[in-house]
């Protein structure tokens, strides 16, 4: 008898499988295009910079100080990590639903019924008061014939992968976000610096512009241009001064602290790792955080669509109670045992559309869920063919701008000398060359934050951040 119970548990689990794989489909990874995502970059090389540790990447002791302040306090990674914890519950939830529900139940009632609407003949006398004490335990549990169960855990389980990959991308982006700010912040510190530099030669150029109107070698309207120079440059401190506080404030919100000053150090010291090396493109699918929630987005729509598939077929659920009941408190042990078992099949025939309407929700959701993976992994080739370039044009330009620097810087050498003995020099040649001269050392600043902040993007683009 044992044996042949073994073997019909045997057949019915197999029976089981079999008519759960003709409803439900097993996943499979979308297949999508992955060649050239990175644009005039076909190199076979796999060495990537996502799997640097991040402070392998960033040499800065105070930046490497932001970031780990901002692992451990940002407000947008504890909310992730709360996400998980959601999920994770979620997904127990679901494994929890292949048991059986079991409920205890301890009731007394008291009920009186009315001798009128009794309609006793005269002189009967019956007590029209019971009290009934009743404990009992029940339980149910549904067959998963179908793999809906199965097809709902699987989906739980791709829901909370996708929390964590959403977690590490937002890592990823608030190490990219700490350095991009930290790198803006000394390069603000940097054109201060310049600009005052700048307001300081300008002011002996005026107390010089007055001392050659004394000598009639220059008009007043040589002193007063260089008075109208010298204020051009004071008037853009105070813009600086406020984009530097703002910086740092957004930069205090990242790692979650209020308002304060920033340690930095500056601008000088800063050295672009160099090494940018990019793998192959296929690769964004299993270094890229988002990349991945994306597809294990679409894994859980897809298990959805399995789960509403399973609404169109017969549900088997079995339930049973049994406990003690009886009149008297005095027998409740004697004699007042009860039970019952039920196995019943409901099969779904008139559900004005709701199964219907289910399906095509869950179809549609899967297809949104799809088009997102693909949209997220040309993203993701954009933002690195992005990086690489803007890295390649910010070197060029440096190049060409330490010569525009140096021309510029002797352009307002030779104009103010020629100003000082020649006549045929007027103030005009020596405003246009200190201004052009500003503006290139400023633009030399921000090429060198393009050229630093690359670096951040490719890293960031490339997946790297979180390993």
């Amino acid at each position: 008898m044992k044996l042949i119970y073994k073997h019909s548990l045997v057949i019915i689990g197999f029976a089981v499988l079999i008519l759960s794989a003709c409803v439900t489909q097993k996943y499979e990874t979308p297949k999508v295009t992955t060649a050239d995502l990175y644009r005039d970059n076909n190199t076979t090389d796999t060495t990537t910079i996502a799997n640097l540790p991040w402070k392998n990447l960033f040499n800065d002791a105070n930046l490497q100080t932001l970031i780990q302040q901002g692992l451990n306090e940002n407000l947008d990674l504890k909310q992730a990590i709360e996400r998980i914890r959601i999920a994770q519950a979620t997904l127990q939830q679901s494994r929890a639903a292949f048991l059986p529900t079991l409920q205890a139940d301890v009731s007394v009632t008291d009920a009186k019924q009315s001798q009128a609407a009794l309609n006793f003949p005269p002189g009967v006398n019956i007590n029209l008061e019971t009290q009934t004490y009743r404990a009992q335990l029940s339980t149910s549990w549904e067959a998963d014939i179908w793999g809906k169960l199965s097809s709902a855990k699987r989906a739980s389980y791709a829901n909370l992968l996708q929390t964590d990959a959403a977690k590490r991308a937002v890592q990823t982006q608030l190490i990219a976000n700490i350095a991009n700010a930290y790198y803006n912040l000394i390069a603000l510190d940097k054109q201060l610096k310049i600009t005052l530099e700048t307001v300081k030669s300008r002011t002996n150029n005026v107390e010089t512009m007055k001392a050659l109107k004394e000598g009639a070698l220059v008009n007043g309207a040589a002193v007063v241009q260089s008075e109208a120079n010298l204020y051009a440059a004071e008037v853009t401190i105070p813009d600086l001064k406020r984009s530097i506080r703002e910086t740092e404030n957004a930069l205090n919100v990242l790692l979650a602290r209020v308002p304060g000053t920033i340690l930095r150090s500056d601008l000088d010291s800063q050295t672009p790792y160099s090494d940018l090396q990019t793998g192959v493109s296929a690769q964004l699918l299993k270094n890229r955080p988002d990349v991945q929630a994306a597809e294990l987005s679409f894994r859980a729509a897809f298990e959805n669509t399995n789960v509403a598939k399973t609404f169109f077929y017969p549900s088997l659920t079995l339930t049973a109670s049994g406990g003690l009941s009886t009149l008297q408190l005095a027998d409740f042990f004697n004699n007042s045992v009860f039970y019952n078992l039920i196995g019943g099949i409901t099969q779904p025939i008139f559900a004005r559309g709701q199964n219907k309407a289910r399906l095509t929700t869950a179809q549609a959701q899967q297809q949104q869920a799809f088009y997102t993976f693909q949209q997220t992994l040309l993203t993701s080739g954009q933002e690195v063919s992005n990086a690489l370039y803007a890295y390649q044009t910010a070197t060029e330009k440096e190049t060409t701008r330490a010569k525009q620097i140096a021309s510029l810087t002797k352009a307002v050498d030779f104009t103010q000398e020629l100003l000082r003995y020649s006549s045929a020099t007027n103030y005009t040649d020596v405003l246009t060359s200190e201004q052009s001269l500003l503006a290139a050392q400023l633009s030399g600043v921000s090429d060198r934050l393009q050229k630093l902040q690359a670096v951040v993007n490719l890293y960031r683009a490339l997946g790297g951040g979180w390993k």
